[in-house]
């Protein structure tokens, strides 16, 4: 009998997961835990391994789609058998929706069905009903994923007010956007935009927008693809944060003498316990010092309350090929020098080789990030949501400075902190990048 390959649950806030890649072809030979095809979600990518040995029998979503989790995906069987095509079992609401969207049909019923050459309406506003809001199916269909409910949230719709093509009627990204393209408004939005803007007589015809201009010229010299799925996620979350939060900058310049002697003192010590005793290791163990010493670094905004997080959960950025994520180092405060090193190899090690599992990247309370190991001086890289500060390192060179009125050369390095005004003033920053600072340059060798 045929096993089923789901779409997985890669963490509990994940309503969907796009395919990214097929691994194993029709026909391929494949065994227990054995990388199948690889996944985009919210959080991260991820390679699935495959539930059981056999050979692959059917492709039932193709690379590019995105389907809600425990959609069936694939089907494995013994060598030589084929897939069956019976047809699916009864099964409660939200496993027939699933498995309704898997193979592309809507989840929600017709009373009409439309032709197979109709380009798909985009999804409507709901009509008032009179179940309460609190009901199962209400609470299902409103637990969209984050992407949904920012974007959601930019353009003023209520998701509680849509038909989603998702599980339960959940909105689903691609039911969202179609929403968007289409210029339908809920009836929240509807009320927000009552208001007469000023210039005109109620009852006054409005100008319309001008259509969007092309990026480029008919018969110019471009190439065009289309962005990847990373891409476009990176896309989503930078321009969120920007919206969110009012990003100022400060930079000081930090000597790494002290830290580069100790490092030359105790790397082969490290090696030989299999870390790597790096920079990013030292800004670690002082940044976490840094963040106990202040506690605002270490927060999120919640409307109108400061919620400040007792454990200190550092993302340390890790740029791919195609994108960046964060993997999270939690507990960071709980590790020594030798525990940060090894966390930073491991989590970045398997960032690349997309081995990160959905807990790996969520939770983080500051982030540090290094364009410096691409040669860059400094950066102003954007705040992470919902947390408030984020650490930029440049390169560490050797400069001409002054020290003690005698000019030397030294290694010298950048740190910049970006921080959200609504919580995080100039002079609380500069105090923070002050403290850092004095950790760094002179940084005890028993703090290892």
């Amino acid at each position: 009998m045929a096993t089923e390959v789901v779409m997985p649950q890669m963490g509990e806030s994940i309503a969907e997961g796009t395919i990214v890649r097929w691994i194993k072809k029709v026909g391929d030979a494949i065994d227990r835990d054995e990388p199948l095809f690889e996944i985009s979600t919210d959080k991260v990518d991820a390679e699935i391994p495959s539930p059981g040995a056999g050979v692959l029998l059917e492709i039932m979503v193709k690379e590019g789609e995105t389907v809600p989790v425990n959609s069936v995906v694939a089907l494995i069987g013994a060598a030589g058998e084929k897939a069956a095509a019976a047809p699916a079992p009864a099964a409660s609401a939200p496993v027939a929706a699933a498995a309704s969207q898997a193979d592309g049909s809507s989840a929600l019923p017709s009373a009409t069905p439309a032709p197979a050459s109709a380009a798909p309406s985009p999804v409507a506003a709901t009509p008032a009903v009179s179940a309460p809001a609190n009901d199962l199916e209400s609470r299902l269909r409103t637990k969209s994923s984050p992407v949904v409910r920012n974007i959601a949230k930019e353009h003023g719709i209520d998701i509680a007010q849509l038909n989603g093509t998702g599980i339960s009627g959940r909105v689903t990204k691609k039911d969202i956007l179609s929403f968007v393209e289409s210029g339908g408004t809920t009836k929240a939005a509807q009320a927000q935009m009552s208001a007469e803007p000023r210039g005109f007589s109620p009852g006054e015809k409005q100008p319309s927008a001008p259509p969007a201009k092309s990026a480029f010229a008919p018969g110019e010299n471009v190439r065009i693809e289309p962005m990847g799925i990373m891409r476009k996620k990176i896309a989503e979350h930078m321009v969120s944060s920007i919206r969110t939060s009012p990003h100022v900058y400060s930079a000081y310049e930090v000597d790494f003498g002290k830290i580069d002697e100790i490092r030359k003192k105790r790397k082969a010590e490290f090696e030989a316990a299999g870390a790597k005793l790096t920079y990013t290791a030292f800004i670690a163990k002082a940044t976490i010092d840094t963040i106990r010493q202040f506690p605002f670094s270490n927060a999120s905004i919640d409307g109108d309350n400061i919620v400040f997080k007792r454990d200190i959960n550092l993302g340390i950025a890790v740029a791919l090929e195609q994108g960046l994520i964060v993997p999270v180092i939690k507990n960071a405060d709980e590790k020594n020098m030798l525990g940060i090193c090894r966390a930073i190899q491991d989590l970045s090690g398997r960032a690349r080789s997309k081995q990160l599992k959905p807990d790996e990247v969520q939770g983080g309370t500051f982030t540090i990030t290094n364009p410096g190991i691409f040669g860059a001086v400094f950066g102003l890289p954007i705040i992470s949501q919902p947390q408030v500060a984020i650490l930029g390192v440049g390169s560490v060179d050797k400069r001409v400075v002054v020290v003690d009125d005698m000019i030397a050369i030294r290694p010298m390095c950048y740190l910049t902190l970006g921080y959200d005004h609504r919580l995080i003033d100039g002079a609380d920053a500069g105090r923070f990048l002050q403290a850092l600072k004095d950790r760094l340059q002179d940084f005890d060798e028993g703090w290892i």
